[in-house]
């Protein structure tokens, strides 16, 4: 019963947001979008990865991404290469899956970190929203799937300053390495950042730092080079590109682009992530269906 539940609910969520979105003033996209229709690399072969909420590329494995699933699951992420098959699973020992939502990748130190965002809040009921932070595992000559752990997470624990929120976009600035939050259920979401360095012993208090004319984002990521930028919610991927000098939240306040996204192919799609050359995107859904579902790549023209 639970899995049809699931089902209808995925079905009018992008009913809904559909709906939603389209009824609001938004300014105007700018035209000649830089990047083709999705075509699929392949489909997951890891059935385990059943509702993938998070996406990001690697930077020490090559030709492979980092995913998660959603709330539920055990604390735990998977290697994908770009192809759409399985080649790791990791657990986070100490951590916890209350609602895991984003993922995303920070050079710090030369050390490359991943984020994996506890920020999720459909009810707004949560003082505090955690993000864990551990080295990037590095899995070099691997034959086969694997299954490991990851030991001696750090932990980053934050507030709102306008009270509690959901989210589910989680976007680390390569450039800076602040770590930017987008709230998904306001009318018009807000844009949220904790300035690097940040502490992983006491609670930090984000700054709210613009707001954006629409909503129901579920994921975003900023390119390797620190200079492209995607927001995504269940209807259209939105595109900005840096001037020089200009800041994330700069570019933010700027006119967007609608780039392709082919919500046909994808029931509740709520990942989002740059290819590490910058060659293209890709999008992945989550699967109330109980389907294969398709890894989506967008290339660059």
């Amino acid at each position: 019963m639970w899995k049809f539940i699931k089902i209808f609910l995925a079905f009018f969520l992008v009913f809904a947001c559909s709906k939603q979105d389209k009824s609001k003033p938004m300014p105007p996209p700018l035209l000649d979008a830089p990047f083709l229709a999705a075509q699929s690399t392949g489909k997951l072969d890891n059935a385990e990865i059943n509702e993938a909420s998070g996406l990001v590329a690697s930077r020490s494995n090559p030709n492979a991404l980092w995913t998660h699933n959603d709330s539920g699951d055990k604390a735990r992420i998977f290697l994908i290469s770009d192809k759409a098959k399985h080649l790791a699973t990791f657990t986070i020992e100490g951590a916890e899956n209350r609602d895991w939502e984003d993922i995303g990748m920070c050079n710090d130190n030369g050390i490359n970190y991943l984020y994996v965002g506890d920020i999720g809040d459909n009810s707004a009921a949560h003082d505090l929203s955690t993000i864990y932070r551990f080295p990037e595992p590095e899995m070099s000559n691997v034959t086969s799937p694997t299954e490991k752990t990851i030991a001696n997470a750090q932990t980053i624990r934050f507030q709102y300053p306008d009270g509690k929120r959901d989210a589910e976009c989680l976007m680390i600035d390569p450039l800076t390495k602040d770590i930017l939050i987008v709230s998904k259920r306001e009318e018009n979401v807000n844009v949220y950042v904790a300035p690097y360095p940040q502490s992983f012993t006491e609670v930090i208090m984000l700054t709210k730092v613009s707001t954006l004319s629409f909503n129901q984002v579920v994921a975003g990521d900023i390119s390797p080079d620190g200079k492209e930028i995607l927001l995504k919610n269940y209807t259209k991927v939105f595109y900005w590109k840096k001037e020089a000098n200009e800041s994330i939240v700069d570019v933010l306040k700027k006119p967007f682009q609608n780039l392709p996204y082919s919500q046909d192919n994808e029931i509740q799609g709520e990942s989002i992530a740059w290819k590490l050359d910058g060659s293209g995107y890709f999008t992945l859904g989550e699967n109330p269906l109980s389907v294969p579902l398709d890894l989506l790549f967008y290339q660059r023209k």
